[in-house]
Formats: C-alpha cells, structure tokens, sequence
C-alpha cells in the first residue's frame, strides 16, 4: 500500500470516568456498541483492521464493498462495524459474522448487512493528520463523507449538555456512552480519550472453571474464571462468572472442553507474587479446586467495584454480558477498570466528602 501509514495500527483509546466532563477542550461522539475498524484504501485495495490488528475482511465483504464505493481512493479512517436491527444495534448479531463457514458469512452479510461509521481521520492521499488536532481533522472528515450506502459519519459536538443528552437519549437505540476527545493529535495505542458508558463493564480473559457442585464434575460448569494482564503483561486472577442457567452451564461444559489443558498455564507452577485463583484466604481453609483453560477466550463483563492493592480484583462476581471474539487475551489488561475517586476517610467520618 502507498499509504503514508499502513496496517497493522492500533487505533487510540479511552479511559473510563463516572460522568461527562464540564471543563476540558472536549470534543463528544456517541459510542458505538460494535467492532473498531481502521479502514485503509489505496485505489482498489480496502484493508479492515480490527482493534487487535487482524484483518476483518474476510468476515464483512459488504463492508468492505460499500468502503470501496464511499471513501476517497487513498485515505485511512478510523471507525466501528454495527449491525442495526428491529431498529438498534445488535453486537449479538454483529458476532455471528466471526465464523469459519464462507457460506454463513454470505449469508449473514445479506440478512443482517453491517454499516460503518466512521469517526477520525488519520491519512488522506499523501497527507499524514496524526499531529493535527481534533477539530481539524474532523472538518476533513465531514468533506469526505456524504452518509448513506452503510458508510456513516458520527454525529459530534462540543457542548457538554447536547453529550449528555445523547447519552440518555441513544441508550434505546443500542450505543452505550458517549466518547469524549481532547482537541490534540491522534495517539496510537494510548488512552487519551475519556468514555462514559451506561454500566461498568470489562473485557477478561477466560482461563479457568469450576465444574458445579451439585453435577458430574465435566458435564456443567459453575463458574468462569477471569483474568486480566499487569503492565508487565502477567495474567492474574481477578474473579469470578457464574450466573448461568442449567442450559447454558451444559452448553458451556461442551463449548469449553477443548480448551481443558494440563500444559503450561499461567496459574500453574508460579509463584511471583501473581494473583491466582483457589488460594487459601480468611472464608477459606484449603486450596479450591479449579480447571485449566488454554487463556484464548475473551468475555465482557459488568462489575460493580474492586477491591484490593494492586494487582486489584473483584469485589463481587462479574454479570456475563457476552463473549468478545474480536478482542485478543493479550489487549485485557488492568488499565481498562475504573478507578474510584479517592476520599480522606477522616474528613469522610467528618460528614465532609473531600479528595485526598
């Protein structure tokens, strides 16, 4: 490609807070419940990557068509995939597009065609706008893209007030917050970003089970374990899945039976000071038993808080929310959870609420 930039390019981040931002040079978006794509064209030549760096052509051929007929012969624009149905985003039905059988996916892409909408610019012909701030590239962006032919521009805007109303108002139509960007240059890989969504959630690695108690061990599982990477990349215990119904604790056991190993793992034999799952503690005397899984499978989850120095956990079990096939076990790290706001306990005892 003659791209002044070329893929794989890991797109910018966010980092989690509780609300809209009053002050700040903010420039607000809606957040898309979809897959993050970095599109790059060179004359016939349409490259979709994912979050990961992966190519997701093969999965979305519509799209890919409609980018060769929407965008510009030679730019880079950052974007999601979404799948809209029964008049709202369906991330569910945007999953199914992730399968092996070319078939399915021709199928899929005439019954439930996926759009993208495009929000950032980072190339056009031989100009690279990494370095130009927000506004500007925006403005380019708005030349470039007429919406339609399920090619979108993200709506945006720069008053908190409308942000948080959209972020009220488009919950019924499937997105889930509002992203929230400084008005500077475009940050591969960094979270320089705010996001607010509707819940707290986290994208885990799977790597361990417990088959459940009342069953034959191997035929339903009682609860997924979670991990999630240090800065240093060590995978630690950070909790528990286990609201299952009956049903889905057996579909579960199948699913999952491939992934069972007795290799290497990163909660087998190491004893760094990483969190592991089982370990003796104060409600419980004796190691508890748990399987391996290879560490491939990623899940979202909702939380409520965590707990604990750093490397933190849960302090209840995750809500499963849905697998995440396009996300890579190595992108779920500590940095996405948010943080609470810290308060000096004594002016707290005060009847003050002050940060420390």
């Amino acid at each position: 490609m003659a791209l002044p930039l070329t893929p794989p390019v890991q797109p910018m981040l966010a980092n989690a807070v509780d609300a809209i931002p009053t002050g700040g040079d903010l420039v607000f978006e809606p957040k898309w419940d979809g897959y993050r794509c970095l599109v790059f064209r060179d004359g016939d030549e349409v490259v979709l990557q994912s979050r990961s760096g992966k190519p997701l052509n093969r999965y979305f051929p519509e799209a890919e068509a409609a980018l060769r007929r929407g965008l510009p012969d030679r730019v880079v624009v950052d974007g999601e995939l979404v799948v809209a149905k029964d008049d709202k985003l369906d991330f569910d039905a945007l999953s199914e597009r992730i399968h092996p059988a070319a078939s399915r996916i021709a199928l899929l892409s005439r019954t439930t065609p996926a759009g993208f909408v495009a929000f950032d610019l980072l190339a056009l012909g031989d100009r690279l706008l990494l370095e130009e701030p927000t506004h500007r590239r925006r403005r380019v962006l708005e030349d470039l893209i007429t919406p339609g032919d399920s090619v979108y521009l993200t709506p945006s805007t720069a008053d908190p007030e409308l942000a948080r109303q959209w972020f009220e108002l488009f919950e019924g139509a499937g997105l889930d917050g509002v992203i929230g960007k400084p008005d500077g240059p475009y940050v591969p890989g960094k979270r320089v970003m705010v996001k607010v969504k509707h819940a707290r959630t986290a994208e885990c690695v799977v790597a361990g089970l417990r088959w459940h108690k009342d069953t034959e061990p191997g035929t339903a599982v009682g609860s997924l374990l979670l991990g999630l990477h240090d800065a240093q990349g060590v995978l630690h215990h950070v909790g528990v899945v286990g609201s299952f119904k009956a049903a889905e604790r057996r579909e579960l056991a199948r699913e999952l039976s491939g992934l069972i190993t007795s290799g290497e793992h990163p909660w087998v034999g190491h004893e760094d000071g990483r969190r592991l799952p089982g370990e003796i503690n104060r409600w419980r005397g004796k190691h508890a038993d748990w399987v391996p899984l290879r560490p491939e499978r990623v899940i979202e989850i909702a939380y409520t808080q965590t707990e604990g120095a750093a490397p933190a956990r849960l302090r209840h079990n995750g809500q499963f929310r849905r697998w995440r096939p396009d996300r890579e076990p190595a992108s779920c790290g500590y940095d996405q959870l948010e943080q609470p706001a810290r308060y000096d306990v004594e002016s707290v005892l005060r009847g003050e609420v002050r940060p420390a």
